[in-house]
């Protein structure tokens, strides 16, 4: 069956991909793209990387035009022939199989399996052809940071986009002498979402086209829509704007008359507030500064970010792959505050940000993971904003989020991960925020059960010290409390960190209630029914990710993955969890098998039950042979993590990036360290660079240098940090910020 659905899927790619490309000859002309500038890092980015591939294990990535952690991600929006849906392909709006582009819209997420946003989507037309989808070419097309450009052949025009924080610049191209016309659909969203609440005017003695709509998509409708306004003009005068449609539906239709080989600018500046606050953000932020200009402030920008890490390498697909994931980390959390300091809360009501950024979209329960341990080391102002970001998020909406996007509670996956960012950042001394408001919140998450987020089966999880599989309504009830179990344990050690030693015993035993769901015969965190009994139905290697609905008896207690894929997420007490298996050469040899079980191929049409770093729960476990005495074995299957499932392919990522998760494992595991999330620790692996300078927050240097390394001296023989050879398996944050020099001797045998 699988067979057949992979064969199904490909079809429909190939079908799209020979109409796209020989309709309206399309492919019969080549056009010379505009030269684009990038810098020493910007160089090495590869917008296309994660675009395409198989639609479930696509990276869900986008070419479009950003600033670092910006508001307006601006791009193409893509689509099958004729705009049909077909299949779920890209959630971000592009997916490089397809063929057609809907038009070019203001904002996405990045990486993840929602498609939401898709605001305010610009179409270009000429004459009195109406705006529709339309055929291109990639041989047609460029992108580099922070600009994106496609030549569409049956409108004669160029393409150009390029954005700042706020607003997104476009630049069209006609070479003919037909009107150029741009429509703009205030009530666009991405997929087949839509808006209500619609409405346009345009003033023609400014020119300034201003509106906003309330996007309901799939995070957003969860709490009832998210409004969005925006302003718009021109750098040429406008012939006429004709507003038509309803509150649903509603374009404006901008006529430039003829502009036969000349360019217009379009800047099109958002906010979540008002208008008003829109026009603000138009006039203050790219004010008598055009495309070029805009651009080049923006390379400018994510030069600054990309250079936080300089690697060196002999191998230049390496640095290709490596400054491709450190972009891709960038590029959420979103800024959700205005010019003036405004915001919309999770009240729906306007609050100021003093001495910080407001930030939204935030992955929790996979960035929670390694891309928060990532920031704390060379973006610790993203980081703050992040942290007061929460508690704010916490105090207007009633707790802590789980997966905060826009001004709501997306409640997407399971938990309260925002326990692990908060506890990692304050023993990572990061104080500057409302810590004991935060610590109140995350008990009562543990407490009971919240009305908007947190846990979803508290009460049970602590009346039977685990989630039952046979009360009504649950799902992935060994998922939950493995997870819970996690979430305890960063809780335990921030009350411990506070000085609360009572509440640390208290949540230091509820960490241990993955015990509870252990089988001592099979060795696998099972399902268990309320009497104390394992559910029947039981397998190892299904993967629930196929959301099969026949299959559900087996993998419908675990969330995205299959029972191997849950067998080693206990991050907080691993060496807890290697005493159930009996030994530690037993763990190992089961953890071996997991590893060798992986997909025979990067983005594999079956992901399989086996290694699959494209899901989070799993991303660490080449890491846990440290733990049991095999830190050969680390490095053997770091390094080939390192090598087999990162590429800048379309489908070089093995599964969504999800706000960068995935990405931050490439950036982390190449320099040879990697976060235990939630603990001031970072494991040893196998980096394979020559050598990188990490600029510390501090202001002080980390350089990691490398001997004898290579594709074949995959080992570690030592580690000396400053002079001094380091023993344990992890090195900790505090160690690292004292700066120096962190040397790798490599060899191609293991020790």
């Amino acid at each position: 069956m699988w067979k057949f659905i992979r064969i199904l899927v490909s079809g429909f790619i190939a079908v799209e991909t020979f109409l796209g490309t020989v309709s309206n000859g399309v492919s019969s002309e080549n056009v010379t793209m505009p030269e684009v500038t990038t810098g020493d890092y910007t160089q090495y980015v590869d917008l296309f990387t994660g675009t395409g591939g198989i639609p479930w294990t696509c990276g869900m990535l986008s070419p479009a035009a950003c600033a670092p952690f910006g508001t307006v991600r601006l791009g193409p929006d893509t689509s099958f022939v004729g705009g049909a849906f077909v299949l779920k392909t890209n959630t971000s709006g592009y997916y490089y199989e397809n063929a057609h582009i809907k038009g070019f819209s203001h904002s996405r997420l990045s990486g993840t399996g929602a498609t939401d946003y898709g605001i305010f989507r610009v179409t270009p037309t000429v004459g009195d052809k109406k705006a529709d989808v339309i055929p291109f070419s990639h041989k047609n097309e460029t992108a580099a940071v922070g600009y994106y450009a496609v030549y569409l052949k049956t409108l004669g025009c160029l393409a150009e986009m390029t954005a700042d924080e706020h607003t997104g610049v476009h630049r069209y191209t006609f070479n003919h002498s037909k009107d150029a016309r741009l429509s703009l659909d205030v009530t666009s969203a991405a997929g087949d979402n839509g808006c209500t609440d619609g409405f346009a005017s345009f003033d023609e003695e400014t020119g300034l086209l201003t509106g906003g709509a309330v996007l309901r998509a799939v995070f957003s409708e969860r709490y009832d829509g998210l409004p969005v306004y925006f302003a718009a003009k021109a750098n040429k005068p406008i012939k006429s704007c004709e507003i038509t449609g309803d509150e649903t539906n509603l374009v404006a239709d901008i006529n430039f008359g003829s502009l036969e080989n000349e360019s217009v600018e379009l800047k099109v500046a958002i906010s979540f507030v008002s208008v008003e606050n829109a026009k603000y953000n138009l006039e203050n932020e790219t004010k008598d500064i055009d495309f070029d200009k805009v651009r080049e402030k923006t390379l400018e920008n994510w030069e600054n970010h990309l250079s936080n890490i300089k690697i060196e390498s002999t191998d230049t697909e390496i640095k290709r792959i490596f400054y491709t994931a450190l972009y891709h980390t960038m590029i959420m959390p979103t800024n959700f505050t205005d010019l003036n300091g405004e915001y919309l809360g999770f009240d729906k009501k306007v609050h100021i940000a003093d001495g910080y950024t407001y930030r939204t979209d935030m992955s929790l329960w996979d960035t929670c993971r390694n891309t928060h341990s990532l920031y704390m080391l060379i973006e610790p102002d993203v980081q703050n904003d992040c942290l007061k970001s929460l508690v704010e998020m916490a105090e207007t909406g009633g707790t802590l989020p789980r997966w905060p996007m826009g001004a709501g509670y997306a409640g997407s996956m399971i938990g309260d991960p925002a326990n692990i960012v908060i506890t990692e950042s304050y023993l990572k001394n990061y104080r500057d925020f409302d810590v004991e408001t935060a610590y109140e919140y995350m008990k009562k998450a543990s407490d009971s059960k919240l009305e908007k987020a947190g846990r979803e089966y508290a009460d049970a999880y602590n009346e039977y010290g685990y989630v039952p599989n046979d009360i009504e309504g649950v799902d992935d009830s060994v998922s939950h409390t493995l997870e819970y179990a996690w979430y305890d344990g960063a809780l335990s050690t921030l009350a411990s960190a506070l000085g609360k030693t009572e509440d640390a015993e208290k949540y230091a035993e509820k960490s241990t209630y993955y015990k509870n769901i252990f089988d001592d015969e099979t060795k696998y965190f099972r399902a268990k029914n309320k009497d104390g009994g394992f559910d029947s139905n039981f397998k190892t290697n299904i993967n629930s990710y196929f959301g099969l609905g026949f299959l559900d008896k087996y993998v419908g207690c675990y969330c995205e993955g299959s029972a191997q894929h849950w067998r080693y997420s206990v991050m907080q007490d691993i060496d807890g969890m290697i005493d159930l298996f009996g030994s530690e050469e037993y763990f190992v040899s089961e953890l071996e098998k997991f590893m060798e079980d992986a997909a025979p191929k990067r983005a594999n049409w079956n992901p399989g039950a086996g290694y699959w770093i494209g899901n989070q729960h799993d991303i660490h476990t080449p890491y846990l042979f440290n733990n049991a005495g095999r830190r050969d074995l680390t490095q053997k299957w770091v390094r080939w993590t390192l090598k087999n499932r990162f590429s800048t392919d379309i489908d070089g990522l093995d599964g969504n990036d999800d706000g960068g998760t995935i990405s931050a494992w490439y950036v982390f595991s190449s320099m040879g360290f990697y976060p235990l999330a939630g603990t001031d620790k970072y494991w040893l692996g196998s980096p394979n660079i020559d050598s990188a300078e990490i600029a510390l927050h501090n202001g002080k240097t980390l350089k990691i240098s490398t001997v004898n390394q290579s594709d074949k001296n995959i080992y570690v023989e030592k580690v000396t940090f400053n002079g001094k050879k380091l023993e344990d398996i992890y090195i900790t944050h505090n160690e690292l910020m004292q700066g120096g020099e962190l040397i790798f001797t490599m060899s191609d045998e293991s020790k």
